[in-house]
């Protein structure tokens, strides 16, 4: 397999890093010692066949790499990071499971609600939970083009991100709402779904937004542009007002047209914006 390497600067540090097609490093050689580190032992043959001609002139590598047992270098102020902390295992919509999880409801149960016409959360959730799948579904496709995707990451006060998008196009906060068969309408402040009463879903996008920067601006250290995105999935019919430029608005398959964007964020500032935003420590009080 042929492994993309790239160098990493950062914190003293000089590396150059062996990476897989979807992203994921799977090794890294120090620059100052010429030591190679298997992060995939799976992949450890291609590891030292890409790394090793970039150090035949730097370092001898006779010794051969060494196991990865320390933890990953953390941002400053954070601590190193652990598995529990870690949010690029979550999958879409991880939050909502959590909740019906503890909300004690069996799936006899929440079909009776529905065969009752019994309003619940338990619904609400479900219904939820179907949005933030199928949008990440679609978020997922984006990785080929150098987009790493997070989901559910926590904020305080029981409150989560649904879908966080980091590139070369910079970071997108992506709010999913599920309008199965829907018209939808957005202004300014407000969303109306099939002319209903208005909801405050891009207020809040923006406000959403403005949290995810001054936390990746305050871990970064150099500011880091987020723009709000509305994607409803599953809605039959969406209309944008003239006026409304300060959220993003999609339907689910129109994700696809943030991949081409690229200019804002360079390769080395994607992978450190996406170590922060995976640690949740880093959210703990946003």
């Amino acid at each position: 397999m042929e492994l993309e390497v790239t160098r990493w600067r950062r914190y003293g540090h000089d590396r150059l890093y062996a990476s897989l097609p979807d992203g994921t490093a799977a090794g890294w050689a120090d620059l100052k010692t010429g030591k190679i580190t298997i992060l995939r032992a799976e992949h450890s043959d291609d590891v030292i066949a890409a790394l090793t001609p970039h150090l035949s002139d730097r370092h001898d590598t006779a010794a051969g790499p060494e196991p990865a047992t320390a933890e990953p270098a953390a941002p400053p102020g954070l601590p190193p990071l652990t598995p529990d902390d870690d949010l690029a295992g979550n999958p879409p919509g991880a939050a909502l499971r959590e909740r019906l999880a503890r909300s004690g409801a069996g799936r006899f149960e929440r079909t009776l609600a529905r065969l009752l016409r019994r309003p619940t959360e338990w619904e609400s959730w479900e219904k939820g939970l179907t949005g933030e799948k199928r949008v990440g579904a679609e978020l997922a496709r984006l990785s080929r083009h150098g987009w790493r995707v997070l989901h559910s990451i926590p904020l305080a006060h029981d409150v989560d991100i649904d879908h966080l998008l980091i590139g070369p196009g910079g970071v997108f906060s992506i709010n999913t709402k599920y309008c199965p068969k829907r018209a939808v309408w957005v202004g300014d402040d407000a969303v109306k779904i099939d002319h209903g009463k208005p909801r405050p879903y891009a207020r809040k996008s923006r406000a959403e937004a403005d949290r995810v920067r001054r936390v990746l601006g305050h871990y970064c250290r150099f500011p880091v542009p987020v723009e709000p995105v509305l994607v409803f999935a599953g809605a039959t019919d969406l209309t944008v007002a003239a006026t409304q430029l300060t959220v993003r608005v999609y339907q689910e398959r129109q994700v696809a047209s943030l991949a081409p964007l690229s200019g804002v964020l360079t390769a080395d500032q994607v992978d450190q914006v996406h170590e922060i935003a995976r640690h949740r420590q880093a959210w703990r009080l946003a």
